[in-house]
């Protein structure tokens, strides 16, 4: 992990942004500034060139425990203190979800609160055995945020979404899997190394039709059947009119390994 000062990080490892929480003293919770870093950090990965993954992880003992609540009554205006951290989180998770580029969550230690919503909100997560899920919000009197709410259900179904945010219990990682909240779980050493190779893999793939794909599985469950056949449709012309498409079938009849440039 990184011992730069900066509270969020960004890295580029060959095709791969990496984005990295960086207050490891607090679990990298999110202060304001922290949060308005986190957005800066987010817009400048969808302007650069060249990106084809997104891996987002924790620096020090945890992945993140979410708000500072050390900060949440330090001003005499609770709610302004608290939307000052929201509303830049908010923003970035809108940039994250409209681009086509795979996120992958790199999973360790503390996954609470807003942590915990940040993690759902990953297209595919690998969790150290170390880690320790808690959706906390309950335990201070709030509700979540950072799409946790929109995530998790999804994600569970109804009724384990409810026990999960409303009992906010602390479970391992090996239960997070059973429950379909992470992909793998890993020695504590390797979980770096998985998340990044994973990472490296997807950037390989074809990135337009990532993000076509993530549009479809998301949305399903708000369409009636003939809403989601049309937008299936539509998508798939989308797609056959890329060029990562044409590579694609080219390699298929060619029989060999596709090239794609994401495009």
């Amino acid at each position: 992990m990184s011992e730069r000062t900066e509270s969020v990080l960004l890295e580029q490892v060959e095709s791969v942004a990496v984005l990295t929480l960086n207050r490891p003293a607090v679990l990298n919770a999110f202060d304001a500034p922290m949060a308005d870093l986190f957005l800066s950090r987010v817009k400048a990965v969808a302007e650069r060139d060249g990106i084809r993954a997104i891996l987002l992880r924790g620096a020090g003992k945890g992945f993140c425990a979410g708000g500072d609540v050390s900060q949440f009554l330090a001003g005499a205006d609770i709610a302004a203190t608290i939307t000052a951290i929201m509303d830049p989180l908010h923003e970035a998770l809108r940039i994250l979800d409209g681009l086509p580029q795979p996120t992958v969550a790199c999973l360790h230690g503390a996954v609470a609160g807003g942590g915990f919503s940040l993690a759902l909100g990953c297209d595919l997560a690998v969790a150290a055995e170390n880690a320790r899920f808690s959706m906390a919000y309950a335990r201070i009197g709030a509700t979540p945020d950072l799409a946790g709410s929109f995530h998790l259900p999804r994600l569970v179904g109804l009724r384990r979404a409810k026990e999960i945010a409303m009992l906010g219990e602390t479970f391992d990682a090996a239960e997070a899997l059973r429950l379909g909240l992470v992909n793998r779980v890993v020695a504590n050493e390797q979980v770096e190394i998985e998340a990044l190779a994973l990472a490296q893999r997807l950037s390989e793939g074809p990135t337009q039709a990532y993000g076509r794909i993530r549009r479809l599985l998301t949305g399903a469950v708000d369409h009636d059947l003939a809403t989601h056949l049309e937008e299936e449709g539509r998508s798939f012309g989308e797609s056959t009119r890329s060029a990562d498409f044409r590579e694609g079938v080219t390699a298929f009849l060619e029989k060999r390994p596709p090239r794609f440039a994401g495009r």
